[in-house]
């Protein structure tokens, strides 16, 4: 190093945790010609960096203006350091912190890149419903506790193959550090089920067992990022129909998936807005006004949704695939429905089904088969809602894809409950000037609920070391 090195320590805050941060700094250090080390710690990221001072500029300046799309920076702190002479940058083990806390990432719809992979022949990957990187895929719905490692994700059983060990190993990887990084050789895979839990199926023929079923008019619960959907055909009124029978909603409308964007026209009537939030990386629910005489999508002809689907609402709740397995599920087929019902696994006002074996108890009688898989699930998550006036667009039901990021407050105040209501309830924690919502948690009329509500307080308790003063 030369004599004129000087040294930073940089602490950062916010959303900088499994979003790729960290080998964001590593290849921003090795390119300017920096030394030091980067490590997630229990309150954000550290970094310490040593080398010429217009090298130690430039990477003051790049870092906030470079960082990964999906970093959320709320803060960042710079202290002058003494040179230690180090020689080169590594990435560090991560540091537990008594008392301190970080944000967390919400879940992530499948990224670009993963998605090209999914369906190339020649990707190792090839149509595997759980590929991910630092881009993209789980975050919040398999964190046990923070610091945001492995170990402490649902994803600690699944020790990686050598190659996924290597990728994760390499900082010019896009799945270095990708904490939920699996392939086929070791990862999670999925099992088509009977109600009472006899296996039919395995892997790739388990979907396209589901694919038939659902072609046949049957329903199949698909567990997802953060709990069971119910899924059917939404072109068949004898589907929907017996879906809400079943599911004992007569009246409520039920939201609908669709392949792409162009099919998504085919449904509803889809603005600017509309399309940017149905192709965001949060992938919401998005309320679109149904086509009529004043109305055609531009892209082929209206798609004719089963009339039981949205009832006597003018709109209906249109969402794009955001998982892998969304994508080989609804694959367009000859004979396969543009458009799949894609409702909560529950029955009317219970919070919908987590994991396997609660799934089989209370949906058996609800759905004809069961698309399992065996990663498992820490937190429920319900789908975002969220409709595009004039006015601007507005969130109905704030969870899948935003919460757990917090509403920044204009001070900073004691730590405090906001409990929330009996009905369509959410609560708030808050820490410092931020204001931690949960996710869309429902009407606290029955014990499951009740109990999700309590267990979803200790979480945010947990990650964001709260201890309210106030309730």
């Amino acid at each position: 190093m030369s004599a004129g090195a000087q040294g930073l320590f940089i602490h950062v805050r916010g959303v900088v945790q499994g979003v790729g941060f960290r080998p964001f700094v590593y290849g921003l250090a090795t390119r300017l010609g920096l030394a030091g080390w980067v490590r997630n710690t229990s309150s954000g990221v550290e970094i310490l960096v040593e080398g010429p001072p217009e090298a130690l500029e430039r990477f003051q300046e790049e870092l906030p203006r470079q960082a990964p799309p999906l970093a959320r920076i709320e803060g960042i702190t710079i202290e002058p350091r003494a040179p230690d002479g180090l020689q080169q940058f590594e990435i560090r083990h991560s540091q537990a912190e008594s008392g301190t806390y970080q944000l967390v990432s919400p879940d992530i719809a499948i990224c670009d890149d993963c998605l090209r992979e999914l369906f190339d022949p020649a990707d190792r990957r090839y149509r595997y419903p759980f590929i991910n990187c630092t881009n993209c895929g789980p975050r919040f719905t398999i964190i046990r506790d923070i610091p945001y490692d492995r170990p402490l994700t649902t994803m600690a059983r699944f020790a990686m193959c050598p190659r996924c060990q290597a990728e994760y190993d390499d900082p010019r990887n896009r799945r270095f550090h990708a904490q939920p990084n699996a392939c086929p050789e070791c990862g999670p895979h999925v099992t088509l089920t009977a109600p009472d839990g006899l296996v039919l199926a395995e892997r790739e023929d388990a979907i396209a067992q589901a694919r038939r079923a659902i072609m046949a008019g049957k329903i199949v619960a698909v567990k997802g990022l953060g709990g069971f959907q119910l899924a059917c055909d939404a072109t068949s009124e004898e589907a929907v129909s017996t879906l809400r029978a079943r599911k004992v909603r007569p009246h409520k409308p039920f939201a609908i998936m669709v392949p792409d964007l162009q099919t998504a026209r085919r449904v509803g009537v889809v603005g600017p807005e509309e399309a940017r939030l149905l192709q965001s990386p949060e992938r919401p629910i998005v309320l679109l006004r149904a086509h009529g005489p004043d109305s055609s999508p531009a892209d082929g002809a209206v798609i004719g949704l089963a009339p039981g689907v949205a009832p006597g609402t003018g709109t209906v709740g249109v969402m794009l695939p955001y998982t892998p397995l969304h994508y080989l599920l609804l694959e367009p087929a000859p004979g396969f429905p543009p458009a799949l019902v894609m409702t909560s696994g529950n029955l009317s006002e219970e919070p919908i089904a987590m994991e396997n074996d609660e799934a089989l108890a209370r949906l058996g009688r609800i759905a004809d088969l069961f698309l399992l898989h065996n990663r498992g699930i820490y937190a429920r998550y319900d789908d975002s809602v969220w409709f595009a006036p004039e006015t601007g667009p507005q969130p109905v039901r704030r969870a899948r894809g935003y919460a757990p990021f917090p509403v920044r407050l204009p001070f900073r105040g004691p730590q405090v409950l906001a409990c929330g209501p009996e009905l369509k309830n959410t609560f708030c924690l808050t820490r410092d000037e931020y204001a931690f919502l949960s996710p869309h948690i429902g009407d606290l009329e029955n014990l499951e609920t009740l109990e999700h509500y309590e267990r979803s307080i200790e979480l945010y308790e947990r990650l964001f070391r709260i201890a309210p003063r106030i309730i």
